[in-house]
């Protein structure tokens, strides 16, 4: 910053900021019939040496000093932007200083008469600065202020006019000067940190002299262009809508926050959303391509009030460290999403969109399809993918929009059972004193129950089998609440509670397999095995029930998982039978128990299911990709020993041989899955990690264990964690129907790669030592 050449002295200082000078820097003998007095009792200090000039010096000392933290405390509390500064109202100036950092407009420096520079009196410096500039005469009567570091000087003195040290503070201590501010940005200190030698008078003493602002976070210079990528992305994060940068509030809040940023537009802001998505989806375009096996996708269509759809389609893959990712992979619009070609043409342009031709393995889909969109659908798989068992496996109904069917259709069975429960919750829910007779009641009762009654929310089926379990528990209050307070009527009747029993206990069954699918983790497909054989087998047995309302509850429930059990049974047998703790045991068992004396044909089946797609895998090409070029590199001979080899076998007409290979690696292939099956099985244990078992034998098994690797990772549900019990089907809101579809899909694609891309996915231990 340049120095005045020429000191401006204030026209008229208060009263106050002289008293400040005065006793911090000195001041000449021409001040006035005061500073008469005063100098006079210095010069005759040496002659009164009594106790009353002692008392009358310690009294002067004590007020300089208390005189010396208040111009402090005026004068040295500066701080950044628009803040209140103590007595001196808000600071509104601005100077623009290297490091892009904000500070105040350098104030011309004042100068008042002071002893201290008269050549026959020299008073100690007692201000910190010293220790960190000297002073330089460069003319007759003019001196000048230098700083240490970084050789810059200052005005401090013309004639009989002494500038403050104000300036020189700040120079120091808000980072100013240069070389300090190098030293703190190394240090990783703030610009508004003070050294560590201006922390107080007296040096090593530790007697506090001055106090200095500092921050708790680390500098960091202005970057707008880093600001307009973090407005994005909390765009992004949060759902907020691109057009709050235009909103008054907003404006006015980041204008406040900081001034120098220039707001961007809604277009701005809606390009850099885009060029974020883009910026991401180049990194998951790598990701994809070096996976090793094959991609299953999920299909989930949202409507809006505009009546066109819109395709959430997600991928689900095994990477090279045989972990399970899920990600969103396109957000496609429909503009007739009950059409027969809707889903196919959505596939068809994810397909194109990340090159995955003849990488599909199966796709899921969230709603039952008609005949003849499911034979568009499968007629584009097969020209897309012909293998996978000609399609059987490809196309399959989502498991959580299938129990939230069920257990909608169960209370509508018992609508009138459930909406008295409902009303005897809430006629105690929603009065204090009601709750209160009502827990007092309880406790005369004894009721062991330590369930609270909760209100059910009627778009999450869980909520209202929950309430409904919790009042069954209370039902004996429930019964006599009437005797305690006359106003409760309308409890429901021991008819009612035997109802709302039996339909807690088989919706309970759904309920555990639906908490399955709201893991952290991403399951595997042989887990649901289990819970969809026990389900049909628990429904089977109970419509054969001679209770006419139990038969006539569960009857309705299998007939719709029914349903869902014959599209996905083979896919999920298979996957089953990639476990070694199971194989092919537990689908000869379970079938045997649910088809009785069919089961040997429904057996059959599978077996023959598994070994035609195990062939498909055999007759697949050698994947030479770098992933399992680095593996087989890895435990072959090294390149150097390989090279005399390698000369003498090129162009040599060795098609024969490399025939000859394909064809005894498929018979020995071919006995991979025999040997698998007809080996023992390993002991049933806890926290068993299926996909890891298979990385750690890929060497035994190498074909069968890239099928079972793709098996298992077939997503049975098309909806997120916090859809899985959601009774209303997903719609776009009115906002994002405005905006442009591949907008649309920006934010919602670079929202779930965001989260998801800090996720640990380090796999789990696999036990083997503690039996189920």
């Amino acid at each position: 910053m340049a120095t005045p050449k020429t000191p401006v002295t204030p026209a008229a200082p208060t009263e106050n900021h002289e008293m400040v000078h005065e006793h911090e820097m000195g001041h000449e003998h021409e001040m006035g019939h005061e500073h008469d007095m005063r100098h006079e009792l210095d010069m005759g200090h040496e002659h009164e040496m009594g106790h009353e000039h002692e008392m009358m010096h310690e009294h002067e000392l004590m007020q300089e000093h208390e005189l010396m933290q208040e111009h402090e405390m005026v004068e040295h509390e500066i701080v950044l932007g628009n803040e209140m500064v103590p007595g001196n109202g808000m600071v509104q100036d601005y100077e623009m200083i290297p490091g892009n950092e904000m500070v105040l407009a350098e104030p011309q420096p004042n100068y008042v008469e002071t002893p201290e520079t008269q050549p026959g009196k020299h008073r100690k410096k007692k201000s910190i600065v010293w220790e960190h500039f000297t002073i330089e005469n460069v003319a007759v009567g003019t001196r000048r202020a230098q700083c240490k570091k970084c050789k810059q000087s200052f005005a401090y003195s013309t004639g009989s006019k002494v500038a403050g040290t104000s300036h020189l503070k700040r120079h120091i201590a808000k980072g100013s000067c240069p070389v300090v501010l190098r030293n703190q940005q190394n240090d990783q200190l703030t610009p508004y940190s003070a050294p560590p030698k201006m922390t107080g008078y007296g040096g090593s003493n530790g007697a506090p002299k001055r106090r200095y602002r500092t921050a708790s976070t680390p500098y960091v210079a202005f970057d707008p262009d880093r600001c307009r990528q973090e407005i994005s992305k909390m765009i992004i994060m949060h759902d907020y809508p691109l057009h709050m940068v235009e909103h008054p509030g907003f404006l006015t809040f980041v204008q406040n926050l900081q001034p120098r940023f220039d707001m961007v537009s809604f277009n701005t802001v809606q390009g850099d959303c885009v060029a974020t998505y883009l910026r991401e989806k180049q990194a998951i375009q790598k990701v994809i391509e070096g996976v090793p096996g094959w991609i299953c996708l999920t299909l989930d269509m949202w409507s809006s009030h505009h009546t066109v759809g819109y395709v959430f389609i997600t991928g689900q893959y095994v990477d090279s460290e045989w972990k399970i990712h899920r990600k969103i992979l396109n957000v496609i619009m429909e503009p007739y999403p009950d059409s027969e070609t809707a889903f196919s043409h959505a596939v068809a342009a994810c397909l194109s969109d990340w090159s995955m031709e003849g990488k599909l393995f199966s796709v899921t889909i969230n709603q039952p399809l008609g005949d003849a969109a499911i034979d568009n659908l499968r007629a584009l798989l097969s020209v897309k993918n012909p293998l996978v068992l000609n399609g059987q496996l490809l196309v399959g109904n989502c498991l959580a929009r299938t129990l939230g069917s069920i257990a909608q259709d169960a209370f509508k069975v018992v609508q009138g059972t459930v909406k008295k429960v409902r009303d005897s919750v809430k006629y105690v829910k929603t009065s204090e004193s009601h709750e209160e007779k009502f827990i007092e009641l309880k406790q005369q009762l004894q009721v062991p129950s330590t369930k609270m009654l909760t209100l059910d929310d009627r778009t999450q089926w869980n909520t209202t089998y929950e309430m409904l379990l919790a009042a069954t528990e209370l039902k004996e209050v429930f019964s006599c609440l009437d005797a305690l307070d006359p106003d409760f009527k309308d409890a429901p009747s021991l008819e009612d509670w035997k109802q709302v029993e039996t339909l807690c206990t088989y919706l309970k069954i759904f309920f555990d397999t639906a908490n399955l699918l709201t893991a952290p983790t991403i399951p595997t497909t042989n887990t649901f095995f289990h819970e969809a054989w026990k389900i049909q087998l628990e429904l089977a047995r109970a419509a054969a029930s001679e209770d006419p309302f139990t038969s006539r509850l569960t009857k309705m429930m299998q007939e719709m998982f029914d349903n869902y059990w014959k599209s996905c049974c083979l896919m999920l047998a298979i996957a089953v039978v990639m476990d070694p703790r199971f194989k092919m045991k537990l689908v000869e068992f379970s079938f045997s128990k649910i088809y009785g004396e069919e089961a040997a044909a429904y057996v059959k089946t599978v077996e023959e299911g598994i070994h035609e797609l195990f062939n498909e895998y055999v007759a697949l090409p050698l994947p030479l990709t770098p992933t399992y070029v680095e593996e087989v590199n890895g435990s072959g001979m090294r390149q150097e020993d390989g090279q005399g080899l390698d000369a003498s076998c090129n162009g040599l007409g060795l098609t024969d041989f490399d025939v000859y290979i394909m064809e005894t690696s498929s018979q020995q292939s071919r006995s991979e899955l025999d040997q698998y099956l007809e080996e023992s099985l390993l002991p049933r244990v806890h926290e068993f990690d299926v996909v890891g078992w298979w990385k750690l034998n890929r060497i035994k098994y190498p074909t069968l264990s890239k099928m079972a690797r793709d098996i298992l990772s077939v997503p049975v549900s098309t909806v997120t964690a916090d859809s899985i019990f959601s009774t209303v089907s997903k719609e776009m809101d009115y906002y994002r129907c405005s905006l442009r579809p591949e907008t649309v899909e920006a934010l919602i694609c670079a929202k779930d790669w965001l989260q998801n891309a800090s996720l640990d996915t380090a796999p789990i231990p696999i036990k083997m030592e503690v039996p189920i």
